[in-house]
């Protein structure tokens, strides 16, 4: 249903430095990902932008260090995903071993509450007496519920990455990197990597007014926490600009040798990862799924409970829920995806153009499953999509995911000021949003959706293209450019990892795990036959015993097996040729 536009990255000039320091492969990867001397790849903690450019943070320590002097009670507002998950675990893990006694966490159910500080949660936290509120990857948004706050005496500090609307909360303090005239250049850190830095400052402060040696502790070591700073900015797919791969290489580098939280290596073994190979995108398939599964189906607490535990059995306890919830989520994603495609096929017959903005509704469908099912959607048709499910009163819920060249964020804001009162409530960023309006707007909302689409992209922009660093030769098609590859990351959104392209003879195909193609293919050239594996093919077109040749974008990956090492291709598009 959609076009596929293979194209290779322009050949980087070749008197770059990186040409004369590493492998010529991998100095062409980098320099079409902007890195033109290893200088600009730096991953050491050294090479970490310092705190003092986030706008607000000298205003959350002060506030953090009055309530660590007086032991006030703190209470942390979470989100119910990966990155609120893990931003949670790193503020209570953080305070507490920097002295606070009375810090707690509270992440609203999205089924009851919906997301972020809203005036009701407020409430419940008030059950709770403290005096200081700390939201993490959410609040910039929750004009309402600091207002809530301050009418019952408590102080709220916000740090969030979630871009702003015209009015920000009347908070004590906010520390978010996408607010107006803060100067951190890195606008990409997420919700864990703000805490993370919070915590950072908090400390020095600590430090500078003898408050460890005078309550007889050791001054944490922040860099434990990195792992837990690697998951978060991995699961939230923001931008791997370069302060990002520093805090996802030390989190992955910690996680390889053993040091890391016991929930994150259950969930690894769970998952049946081997944590020595432990690579950016398991962290992103592996653990962040099974971590989202409990704030989509039931609630978030299951997966921050096992991030902060110490007890690895505990650990291991509830690594198997999530991971059985998890496996519920794929039973209820599965079948809201043979109905949308449905739904997507009665679109088109009834539409004379079919939507360049697609939303999709059904009165069955699960409220914590729509984001996961409108990413599906959207790769299969490349064009923005909202996918929608009832909520309360008469309200509906969305979740909307997009392509590269229009900020849905922003499109929202576009749709809100054209239709006043359409939109309840939304929010996000570039690439993903969430938003409630009347299930009988939904009509009206739609058009408005498409119709603000279509103001931004154009029928070329639908067009899919996929980017490869060219091709390989054969002997560069092996075990030791696979692992220099792997090393060489992280590799991430912005940051991509290496595809590479290619014609191939089409040697054997078969059928493993009733849904992944597995094959053997043979470089025309030098006649290497090579194993090659391609994940969730399509059923419909594969196996085909009538291609003979299919050209092929790949990575590059080692297969282990009872003991054997070999190179796979790991296939990400296959195109009969």
């Amino acid at each position: 249903m959609k076009e596929l536009n293979i194209c290779r990255r322009p050949e980087p000039p070749q008197d770059l430095p990186v040409f004369n320091q590493v492998n010529a492969v991998l100095a062409r990867i980098y320099a079409t990902r902007g890195v033109h001397d290893l200088d600009d790849l730096g991953r050491n903690l050294k090479a970490l932008l310092p705190d003092a450019g986030l706008k607000g943070i000298e205003d959350a320590v002060a506030r953090l260090v009055k309530a660590i002097q007086q032991q006030e009670k703190i209470l942390i507002v979470g989100d119910f995903d990966c990155d609120g998950a893990t931003s949670t675990a790193v503020a209570l893990l953080a305070l507490r071993r920097m002295g606070f006694h009375s810090v707690d966490y509270l992440v609203p159910n999205r089924f009851d509450y919906g997301y972020g500080l809203s005036a009701e949660i407020v409430d419940v936290a008030r059950e709770r007496q403290p005096q200081l509120l700390i939201t993490v990857d959410n609040g910039i948004s929750s004009l309402s519920g600091v207002r809530r706050a301050a009418e019952y005496g408590i102080d709220v500090l916000v740090t969030d990455h979630h871009l702003p609307g015209s009015e920000l909360p009347e908070a004590c303090a906010i520390v978010n990197p996408n607010q107006p005239a803060c100067s951190f250049p890195a606008k990409s850190t997420c919700g864990v990597g703000v805490i993370f830095y919070v915590m950072i400052a908090l400390r020095r402060a600590l430090q500078q007014i003898n408050w460890f040696a005078e309550q007889q502790i050791q001054a944490p070591n922040l860099a434990d926490l990195l792992d837990l700073v690697a998951l978060g900015t991995v699961a939230d797919v923001v931008p791997l600009e370069q302060n990002n791969r520093i805090l996802v290489h030390q989190g992955l580098q910690r996680i390889r040798a053993g040091y890391a939280r016991p929930g994150i290596l259950a969930l690894l073994d769970i998952a049946g990862r081997q944590r020595h190979k432990l690579v950016a995108s398991d962290l992103g398939f592996a653990i962040a799924p099974r971590l989202n599964a409990a704030g989509r189906l039931e609630d978030i607490s299951i997966g921050i409970e096992c991030l902060i535990t110490d007890d690895a059995e505990q650990a291991r306890k509830l690594a198997a829920t999530l991971d059985q919830l998890n496996r519920d989520r794929r039973g209820i994603e599965d079948e809201m995806q043979q109905h949308a495609v449905t739904l997507l096929d009665d679109l088109q017959i009834e539409s004379e153009a079919f939507p360049y903005g697609v939303c999709l509704y059904d009165e069955s469908w699960h409220q914590g499953v729509i984001g996961i099912l409108a990413s599906r959607i959207k790769e299969r048709m490349h064009r923005p999509v909202i996918a929608f499910a009832p909520g309360d009163e008469g309200e509906i819920k969305g979740s909307a995911r997009s392509i590269s060249g229009f900020h849905v964020r922003d499109g929202l804001d576009a749709i809100a000021a054209e239709n006043p009162g359409l939109l309840s409530k939304f929010g996000g960023h570039a690439m993903a949003a969430g938003m409630t309006l009347k299930a009988s707007d939904y009509q009206q909302f739609s058009e408005a959706f498409d119709q603000e689409v279509r103001r931004q992209l154009s029928e070329a922009d639908l067009q899919e293209t996929v980017l490869t660093d060219g091709s390989l030769l054969a002997a560069e098609i092996s075990i030791e450019m696979a692992e220099m590859l792997r090393e060489a990351g992280p590799w991430g959104h912005q940051f991509p990892e290496p595809l590479f392209d290619g014609e191939f003879a089409l040697l054997q195909q078969r059928l493993v795990g009733q849904k992944h193609l597995k094959m053997v293919l043979m470089d025309p050239a030098s006649g290497l036959a090579v194993d090659a594996i391609k994940f969730n093919a399509d059923l419909e077109l594969w196996p085909n015993d009538s291609v003979a040749r299919v050209r092929v974008v790949y990575r590059l990956d080692i297969n282990e097996f009872r003991g054997q090492r070999s190179v796979q291709l790991i296939v990400d598009q296959l195109l009969p040729v």
